[in-house]
């Protein structure tokens, strides 16, 4: 490095530091402030899967599971209440209660389109069918924990997943300009063992995805599950009915299209999720 010609400056170098220089010996309140931390942190869910009785962390034996569809983000969990879930044909089964900088959720399940929550639901007809809707931010730290903690209650045997999830058009990697792509628009990325058909184009080199969705697809890939992710790209990082709506075309998907409610139905709670986010919204404006 030089600051003019002629000068050689030598760049400031830690090597050969003393370990006992580089690091601080932990005292025992940074211990114990670390470990409390550690223990906020944990992530709890709360299971009520055998009539009635609730069962923190782990379901008693791991039940048998054929779909398993996860709604990853605010759009994305919309798109499930509008299109797929009603109070007569799921129940709620589940709660994942966690901290982060980013978030809380609570063992509610009386929540808003608004709110941050994790919850599961089970199909009653097939109780085999389960879904869950992830508003919330789940921390780097935290994946590993939910991941063990939700597909280590399911049998691996026979079951199929299907990811939902939206991240910023801007993240999207391509040649073209992304002003001139026609957003929102979906991309699919699959593990080697799913076999069925998928209901967009495959997500193209160098793009990769982020956070939860890809801590899901990347654990089914080690596990051998047959999974799929979906997703949106999109402009808009808020409740948004044209990205809602993005993800249609997975209507006619075998794992969702025996699910689908009626449409008439969908469009009214689309608008009522709608309403009531913006109602919420215009509270603290």
């Amino acid at each position: 490095m030089a600051t003019f010609f002629g000068e050689v400056v030598v760049a400031p170098s830690r090597a050969g530091v003393d370990d006992d220089e580089e690091a601080r010996e932990e005292t025992p309140e940074d211990r114990e402030i670390r470990m409390e931390l550690e223990k906020k942190r944990e992530i709890d869910i709360l299971w009520t899967l055998k009539s009635g009785a609730s069962t923190e962390s782990s379901a008693d034996e791991p039940f048998v599971c054929s779909k398993f569809i996860v709604a990853i983000g605010r759009n994305a969990a919309a798109f499930l209440s509008s299109y797929i879930l009603d109070s007569v044909c799921w129940e709620v089964v589940g709660v994942v209660k966690l901290w982060n900088e980013w978030c809380r959720t609570s063992s509610t399940t009386n929540v808003l389109p608004t709110d941050s929550f994790c919850l599961f639901y089970r199909l009653i007809s097939d109780p085999t069918v389960l879904l869950c809707q992830c508003s919330c931010y789940v921390a780097e730290d935290q994946q590993f924990q939910w991941l063990e903690k939700v597909f280590g209650c399911m049998q691996k045997e026979g079951l199929q997943v299907t990811i939902l999830s939206t991240c910023p058009v801007a993240d999207y990697k391509t040649q073209e300009s992304t002003l001139t792509l026609p957003s929102p628009f979906l991309k699919a990325l699959k593990t080697k063992e799913f076999k069925d058909q998928v209901c967009c184009p495959l997500l193209e080199q160098p793009n990769i995805v982020r956070d939860l969705p890809a801590a899901v697809l990347s654990y089914c890939q080690v596990w051998q599950i047959p999974a799929v992710l979906y997703q949106c790209y999109t402009d808009v990082i808020k409740l948004d009915t044209v990205t809602i709506e993005a993800f249609k075309p997975l209507l006619s998907s075998k794992i969702l299209k025996s699910l689908v409610k009626d449409v008439s139905e969908s469009t009214k709670i689309l608008k009522k999720l709608l309403t009531t986010n913006e109602i919420h919204n215009n509270i603290y404006i």
